[in-house]
């Protein structure tokens, strides 16, 4: 379930925790939050999912840290998943990034899920001090350091040496409640995240594809993983939906396209209770209420 960032309602505390609770005690599966560590008024950079390319959000909309607020719902529920859909990858440094998931994954019992993407808009990705043409090698290593670091290492530490990052004897702890620490997912739209996907990540989010273009992405993501000497069949693939369309006949033709997962958007309104009631009624529908 996509938390409404649209409806500016993500960062109020009592909003967001009744969100939170009533979409748990709904039986969704998971809580993914979006991110913008900034937003550069007057961008000149283009939106690749509108034909306007331009975003639907305002440039001042309220857009908390994912991982700060997802560390704020795993407190006010207990079960539910959380995740980010996406983390602009390169606006952190990984040392950093490994630390804030496995502290959040391990305070929350396990339940975190990280989707990354590379970050459409250039000016934000410069604003974080990142070479924009270069974020994508970059990326490749931000989840290998990740992945060291969240590796049981014994007492030697971790070690990585790669073009943007190099340490020896790195002890980070917590670790992910996993041992094979937090997953990763991929989204994006591109065969660049569909590639990175099936070599290094463990699910892929496309955005704004559908049709051949979709089904390509996704065999491309499993041809990747073969060559890489990884099981295509342990790579999860997030769909899309609207939470108030959904039926089972739908959510079952996604499932023949091959995703595990549905994420939902509800309608972008700050009016709780009408949330409320779209989740209830979308819950019902697909027989997940009791």
């Amino acid at each position: 379930m996509l938390a409404p960032v649209g409806a500016g309602v993500t960062a109020d505390p009592e909003w967001m925790g009744e969100f939170a609770r009533h979409v748990e005690d709904c039986g969704f599966e998971s809580i993914v939050v979006v991110e913008h560590a900034v937003v550069i008024s007057a961008y000149s950079s283009t939106y690749p999912y509108a034909g306007s390319g331009r975003m639907e959000l305002d440039d001042d909309c309220p857009i908390p840290d994912p991982l700060d607020l997802l560390a704020f719902l795993a407190g006010r529920t207990t079960r539910i998943g959380l995740a980010t859909g996406v983390l602009v990858l390169p606006n952190h440094h990984p040392v950093v990034l490994a630390k804030r998931a496995a502290t959040v994954d391990a305070l929350s019992g396990g339940r975190l899920r990280l989707c990354v993407g590379m970050g459409w808009m250039k000016e934000e990705v410069e604003a974080c001090g990142v070479d924009f043409a270069s974020r994508g090698r970059r990326a490749d290593e931000q989840i290998d350091v990740m992945r060291a670091l969240w590796a049981d290492s014994g007492p030697s530490g971790a070690e990585y040496h790669g073009e943007f990052f190099q340490f020896d004897h790195a002890m980070s702890y917590p670790k992910p409640v996993a041992p094979r620490g937090v997953p990763i997912h991929v989204g994006g739209h591109s065969r660049a995240a569909a590639r990175r996907a099936g070599r290094r990540g463990d699910g892929l989010q496309p955005l704004g594809v559908a049709g051949a273009d979709l089904l390509a992405l996704v065999g491309l993501m499993r041809e990747e993983a073969e060559k890489a000497g990884r099981d295509p069949e342990r790579l999860e693939l997030t769909l899309g939906h609207s939470l108030g369309k959904v039926t089972t006949e739908k959510a079952g033709r996604l499932g023949e396209l091959g995703a595990n997962r549905i994420l939902l958007t509800a309608s972008p309104t700050a009016d709780l209770s009408r949330v409320k009631d779209e989740l209830s009624a979308c819950a019902d529908r697909l027989g997940l209420l009791p």
